[in-house]
């Protein structure tokens, strides 16, 4: 009988992978849905990507209700907790991505601790890691690193991710056992869709590639494959080095304009859309008065922040998938599911 783990969030583009690369290591994953309503099409996603259907089932679980938690992490040696809110644009009200991310958090542990798992595995984000320091930093940003709250460039996504990840070492702490907790803090996670929908990162380059994007801000993304992340999730579940561990996964910054030419190389025909220069922050501080999206970037323009992976790599055993070749199987995908206009 294969083990079976609880993956939240299975819908989701990371999650989804996680739960594609359990299953094909024999894992039988119970995934949650918020609506169960979904469960088919996932059912036949992933199993056109190579999952036995025999090993899959699903669940419903909210991130806000209490509901069903229990049930779900029953039986379940392994729980892999990936399920959190995230939107590009911030809310007026930033408890909406807050509350359900830490109170969530606070759900999944406890059903999994109740329900005897051996190790549990959460996704928090590099957003816990390197805002709220100072614009004149150059240091790498490594796993002791927190962003501190309450500063300008620190919005309701990063407070959430801080808030969600010290609350889930605060719960292992208490019950002694720390060391039974992993978590990964990924950057932002490209690579190859599952179906049609874009997710958040699809969404930036499927604006790119069909011509939302005059000219580049001078922002630079820590870039990671999502292949990369689920395969380190799966690692994390079960080695002994990564017990009690925060494992920071990012390949090198890769600067938006530097995207902009690698697509217009793999796509030429879509070239003419894509930026072809940078826009100076002036202009897009103006722009940014009537965009929200722009507004939340501000604080990053000029920025070049990187990670310390190296735990993740000795983890993964060999180099993380180039930013470069992460983003043009994300577009590769967006053009297979006609997501880039003609």
């Amino acid at each position: 009988m294969p083990d079976t783990v609880l993956v939240t969030g299975i819908s989701g583009f990371l999650g989804g992978h996680v739960a594609l690369a359990l299953n094909k290591q024999g894992y039988r994953v119970r995934g949650s849905l918020r609506n169960l309503g979904k469960a088919e099409k996932v059912r036949e996603t992933l199993s056109r990507h190579g999952a036995d259907p025999e090993r899959l089932e699903f669940v419903a679980l909210d991130l806000n209700s209490d509901a069903g938690w229990q049930e779900a992490a029953a039986g379940c040696r392994y729980v892999q907790h990936i399920a959190s809110p995230f939107v590009i644009a911030m809310p007026d009200d930033p408890e909406e991505l807050i509350r359900p991310a830490v109170e969530g958090t606070g759900r999944a542990l406890a059903a999994a601790l109740g329900g005897g798992a051996e190790r549990i595995v959460l996704t928090s984000s590099t957003a816990a890691m390197f805002y709220g320091h100072s614009r004149s930093r150059t240091a790498v940003f490594t796993e002791a690193d927190w962003t501190i709250e309450g500063q300008p460039d620190v919005n309701a996504y990063s407070t959430s991710k801080v808030r969600a990840e010290r609350h889930a070492w605060q719960i292992m702490e208490q019950a002694g056992r720390r060391d039974d907790l992993a978590v990964i803090n990924p950057s932002g996670i490209f690579g190859p869709l599952l179906d049609e929908d874009p997710g958040t990162s699809g969404a930036i380059l499927a604006r790119l590639l069909n011509g939302g994007v005059p000219a580049a801000p001078r922002l630079a993304f820590p870039v990671v494959d999502v292949r990369d992340v689920a395969a380190l999730h799966v690692i994390a579940m079960v080695s002994p080095e990564a017990g009690g561990r925060r494992i920071p996964i990012s390949d090198e910054p890769l600067p938006l304009i530097e995207m902009a030419r690698a697509l217009a190389r793999e796509f030429p025909q879509y070239a003419r859309r894509l930026p072809r220069f940078e826009v100076p922050d002036w202009a897009v501080r103006v722009f940014a008065l009537f965009d929200a999206e722009a507004r939340g970037n501000l604080g990053e323009l000029g920025r070049t922040k990187r990670i310390d992976a190296s735990r993740a790599v000795a983890l993964l055993g060999r180099d993380l998938v180039p930013a470069t070749d992460a983003a043009i199987a994300t577009a590769r995908s967006l053009v297979e599911h006609g997501l880039v206009r003609d």
